[in-house]
């Protein structure tokens, strides 16, 4: 065999391998979603290779044998064909004994080389950029040389099925996704700036309905605007005038004690007509939907869909009400500073570059947002910042308690019969960071 044909073979080998090797990584590493857009446009290939995803011990172990097979050929083919030139070569410049050693050493490397670049190296780094792409090109003609490769694939199958099954190892590929494999493709997408900083944090929220119970954006029981059936047609009114929101509760002499609620637009009918506001009855009063303060704001949307409601009374374990929430409330916690309700404060206010005014009612997430603070310690044991502060400090915090965390210092700047009403929240610039409550 002369030169000319031994590199006529090795091209083809390589070739061979170049094919199997770039095949095997772009149909591996294909991504489903991709897949099933490509194949709803039309393109019958992008499900064919999904199949072969869902079914892919064939397909690897035909390719195993086949790039194998090819290597070993190669090398065989290689290091003869082209060793007797190499020794010609090193013999022009050395005639010792380890001349022929030599020339076997050169053929070997430039065999080797060969293979590692087109055979592995290239095509790899090619199917791992458009592996979609090229996936859907290399799947008919792998499809054919599966079906060449089927009887030597079965027992090959065979015996690795059998090891598996030693071992208890699961072979079925699982394909489903999770809420983090989800965030993670957000994260990347905004990384990558096809999705905008403030898409990106709508997204963010919507995952949080999942985490985030329902006193996180409620209105709590000390803000709940309510009627009594005795209440006085000034206080009516009062009220309306005051606080002009769109429901108000009906309780009988309590909050405790709810009956039901009432819509403001019913009491301005009645205004209009010349009524009396203050002889609430069943014509007026509307049924309320009742929830636990346990359920996700995700199942509160299911309640919300069922019952048709737009408004609920959230209870604790002893029966009492602790506030009050509506559909409203859950929209603006996934829009976060998009939407701010007319009637509510803004809760987190920036004074400077680095210090802010925080209510204490504010839900933990959207401080951590505010902050960009990652994790919170012990979250699962307070929803809002002042739960934050009694769980660090372990007591019932004063003005100028403080705790320094994640680079900030929270500090009670007002408390109001017990309950923290606002803090001062400063980014430590330039000093240690202990995540110690301090007491003062």
């Amino acid at each position: 065999m002369d030169i000319f044909q031994s590199i006529v073979i090795l091209i083809v080998l390589v070739s061979c391998s170049f094919f199997l090797s770039l095949s095997e990584i772009a149909i591996a590493g294909s991504r489903k979603i991709k897949l099933k857009l490509i194949a709803e446009s039309g393109d019958e290939r992008a499900t064919k290779v999904m199949h072969m995803q869902e079914n892919s011990a064939d397909f690897f172990a035909s390719t195993q044998i086949g790039v194998n097979a090819v290597a070993i050929l190669g090398g065989i083919v290689g290091e003869s064909s082209l060793r007797p030139y190499f020794n010609e070569l090193v013999l022009g410049f050395y005639q010792g004994k380890w001349a022929d050693s030599i020339g076997f050493s050169l053929s070997f490397l430039t065999v080797t080389t060969l293979f590692i670049l087109f055979a592995d190296l290239m095509p790899k780094r090619l199917a791992m950029i458009f592996p979609e792409k090229l996936a859907i090109m290399v799947i008919e003609p792998i499809g054919v040389f599966i079906k060449v490769c089927k009887p030597l694939a079965w027992i090959i199958n065979i015996i690795a099925n059998s090891i598996f099954k030693v071992f208890k190892v699961n072979t079925k590929r699982d394909d489903s996704l999770t809420f983090d494999d989800i965030s993670a493709i957000v994260n990347a997408g905004a990384q990558a700036g096809v999705l905008q900083k403030q898409e990106h944090h709508f997204i963010e929220n919507v995952f949080e309905l999942e985490e985030r119970n329902v006193p996180s954006s409620m209105t709590p029981r000390e803000n709940v605007v309510f009627f009594t059936l005795n209440e006085p047609e000034e206080s009516i009114r009062q009220k309306l005038a005051e606080y002009p929101f769109s429901k108000f509760l009906v309780c009988n002499e309590n909050i405790d004690q709810v009956i039901g609620y009432i819509d403001a637009k019913d009491i301005l009918v009645r205004i209009l007509n010349h009524q009396k506001i203050n002889q609430l009855n069943e014509s007026t009063i509307r049924n309320v939907l009742t929830i636990p303060d346990a359920l996700t704001l995700s199942e509160l949307l299911d309640r919300f869909r069922a019952s048709k409601e737009k408004f609920a009374v959230v209870i604790n374990e002893y029966a009492l009400v602790v506030g009050v929430i509506t559909l409203s409330d859950i929209m603006i916690t996934v829009m976060g500073d998009w939407v701010t309700p007319m009637e509510e404060e803004q809760q987190i206010i920036q004074r400077d570059t680095n210090s802010w005014l925080i209510e204490g009612s504010t839900p933990i997430e959207d401080m951590m947002h505010a902050l960009e603070i990652d994790s919170m310690p012990e979250h699962d044991n307070y929803e809002t910042l002042a739960g934050f502060m009694m769980f660090q400090l372990r007591k019932i915090p004063r003005p100028a308690d403080n705790v320094i965390f994640a680079g900030y210092k929270f500090e009670v700047v007002d408390v109001d019969n017990f309950r923290i009403d606002q803090l001062l929240v400063t980014r430590l610039v330039d000093q240690p960071i202990e995540d110690e409550p301090i007491e003062e």
